[in-house]
């Protein structure tokens, strides 16, 4: 009966949802309410205030934005392209330096799990060992599709411990 309940629910947000009883979502941007920040009173007059050069720069730079009733660009993120680039590029560019530094992070300390000096050596951090182990992880995702391949990243289930419920 306890699991009958979660599969019941599951079936019926489905069946709703494909009969259509959520509203569609729409990201159009007069729906919004977002205009372009060329046209934007609020953000012409945001801009007429700017003093210095590189200010100026920016809203110059920003009119190509869509900008909302407070005069300040949006980012839009929906499932057009044509503003694939505001968010995609930054998006990938974070994953990409979080996960160099998780990988760095990961090597330095596989490499000195072996040592008698371990737990010293992660309050004061071998810097060469360190600087070694960063400049390794710029391959960071190369190296986790070939551990993953290689099935050194995982753990195979038989090694995994359960809770007996």
């Amino acid at each position: 009966m306890r699991r009958l309940f979660p599969r019941l629910c599951a079936v019926l947000l489905s069946a709703f949802l494909l009969f259509g009883f959520a509203p569609v979502a729409k990201a159009d941007a007069s729906v919004a309410g977002l205009t372009p920040c060329a046209e934007n009173p609020r953000f012409q007059q945001r801009a007429a205030t700017a003093k210095t050069d590189q200010a100026k720069a920016r809203f110059q730079m920003y009119g190509q934005a869509l900008c909302g009733t407070d005069g300040l660009p949006h980012l839009v993120v929906d499932g057009r392209w044509s503003h694939a680039g505001d968010f995609l590029i930054p998006g990938i560019a974070f994953l990409y330096i979080a996960g160099c530094i998780g990988w760095a992070g990961r090597g330095y300390l596989m490499a000195i799990r072996g040592s008698k000096d371990a737990t010293m050596r992660e309050i004061q951090i071998d810097v060469p060992l360190a600087f070694k182990s960063t400049l390794a992880a710029a391959s960071w995702p190369l190296a986790a599709f070939a551990e993953l391949t290689g099935k050194k990243l995982t753990e195979s289930d038989d090694k995994i411990t359960v809770s007996p419920r």
